[in-house]
């Protein structure tokens, strides 16, 4: 998994390379620009709201009540410190369900730019169909649902660790990297769609090449530390670099179906 990890990471230092190359910038700067303005809008909204939720799952739980019963310092302070936890993995949650409706709005573009990336890099034209741009949208929509099904119980599930003193201050940590594999998993789906494997296929595919995905996701994480400029590149770059990465995973004979 590792070397797939190492792949990924290289992927988006090649992609800076092959947007250059090929003056792909206009296909960078809209949907990342649309993109920062909804994150900005989005992370305003759920500052607003984060400290209702938290207070919210607190009581429903009876965790304060319970706490305060034992009436000790130590476990107010575990408290206050879980709570910080808490915190991280709903704004952790948010951004991960905002970027999957992101996604979905975004998938003709990202579609597009997948399989422009792939006609360049295998010197093959790319006929631009309306029933494949199509079928390309749905894809991604049903994939988006169902990648935020899955963690909606994730998060359901960490909410409920991290109650637990020291145990639960790992699970934001633990959800990034579940995030980051969802991530990429979409981001490498647009591939595997343009090869005839079906959404199955192509789940099982990227689940014996985890490294691909969860590399892929990494990068786009680290790109928001970044204020303005990492985020309106993070969604073009992730996609561009997952084409790539699959492709140099062909060509070093790494990918396969198990």
């Amino acid at each position: 998994m590792l070397k797939e990890i190492i792949i990924s990471f290289e992927a988006y230092k090649e992609a800076h390379r092959f947007i250059k190359k090929n003056n792909l910038w206009k296909w960078i700067i809209i949907p990342g620009l649309i993109y920062t303005i909804l994150f900005i809008v989005g992370f305003n909204l759920f500052l607003s709201s984060y400290d209702h939720a938290t207070k919210w799952m607190f009581e429903e739980l009876h965790v304060s009540k319970w706490l305060n019963h034992l009436g000790n310092s130590w476990f107010n302070f575990f408290l206050i410190i879980g709570k910080i936890f808490i915190d991280l993995l709903l704004f952790f949650a948010y951004f991960s369900f905002y970027k999957l409706f992101f996604l979905i709005i975004a998938s003709p573009v990202f579609a597009y730019l997948s399989g422009k990336t792939e006609s360049i890099i295998t010197n093959k034209p790319f006929p631009i169909s309306m029933f494949q741009l199509l079928k390309d949208i749905s894809r991604g929509v049903l994939l988006s649902i169902k990648s935020m099904s899955w963690q909606i119980i994730y998060v359901i599930g960490l909410l409920i660790v991290a109650i637990i003193p020291l145990i639960g201050w790992i699970t934001p940590l633990i959800f990034v990297f579940i995030d980051c594999y969802y991530l990429g998993l979409y981001m490498l789906d647009y591939s595997n769609g343009r090869n005839n494997l079906n959404s199955s296929e192509s789940s099982d595919l990227i689940s014996h090449h985890r490294g691909l995905a969860i590399g892929n996701g990494m990068i786009f994480y680290l790109f928001h530390i970044i204020p303005i400029l990492g985020w309106i590149f993070a969604p073009s770059y992730a996609v561009i670099a997952a084409t790539l990465s699959l492709h140099q995973a062909k060509e070093k004979k790494i990918l396969f179906n198990r």
